[in-house]
């Protein structure tokens, strides 16, 4: 594990791959690809992109990357998911398609495509007490929402009607939106806060 320069993995079996890249790479951070069990276990964190969350469970599977990317979250590794990525981390989802599955690790119920279509796609200013100014601006794009929030789970923002949007739980980090699109770096720097604690 590097103790100065995190070393952050993007998993890369779908979805925008290239954006989370950029931001990290932006923030002087080591990235890599993963798509094998072995790039997992040479990263400190893992970001998971947005994207199809059926499509990137079917692939975990196909690629034998469930089962290590559970572990690695079990042993404390750091994750961060942004819409596709909040999805799969969730324990339970409503409206996933027969036979989908998440990695788990927030307690929370998230509504996959909750906001609609890709027509039903959206941008929002939203306040994020942790960052305090200025408001994040929000790209919503099919959209989860989070439904339910246990026990475990710190609602970390929410839309002027009270509905979840970003939550985290311990080194878990996710949102329904995509900071990686608009230039937002704030929650890319708070999920590094929890790497370079875990490191």
């Amino acid at each position: 594990m590097s103790t100065t320069r995190p070393h952050v993995g993007v998993l890369a079996l779908q979805g925008d791959v290239r954006e989370h890249v950029a931001v990290l790479r932006g923030l002087d951070v080591e990235v890599s690809l993963v798509r094998r069990p072995e790039e997992l276990a040479a990263v400190d964190g893992l970001v998971l992109p947005g994207g199809e969350s059926s499509v990137i469970d079917k692939l975990s599977r196909a690629f034998g990357m469930r089962e290590p990317i559970i572990a690695a979250r079990e042993a404390g590794m750091p994750m961060y998911g942004t819409c596709a990525g909040l999805i799969l981390l969730a324990d339970d989802i409503i409206d996933g398609i027969d036979g989908q599955q998440t990695f788990g690790g927030l307690d929370v119920i998230v509504r996959r495509n909750a906001f609609g279509s890709q027509v039903d796609s959206f941008e929002t200013d939203i306040d994020v007490p942790v960052f305090g100014e200025p408001a994040v601006h929000a790209v919503f794009i099919r959209a989860p929402l989070v439904e339910q929030v246990g026990e475990r789970a710190e609602v970390v923002a929410s839309l002027d009607d009270d509905r979840v949007v970003a939550v985290r739980q311990g080194a878990l980090l996710g949102t329904s939106f995509h900071p990686e699109v608009t230039g937002e770096t704030r929650f890319h720097e708070l999920f590094l806060r929890a790497v370079r604690s875990a490191a």
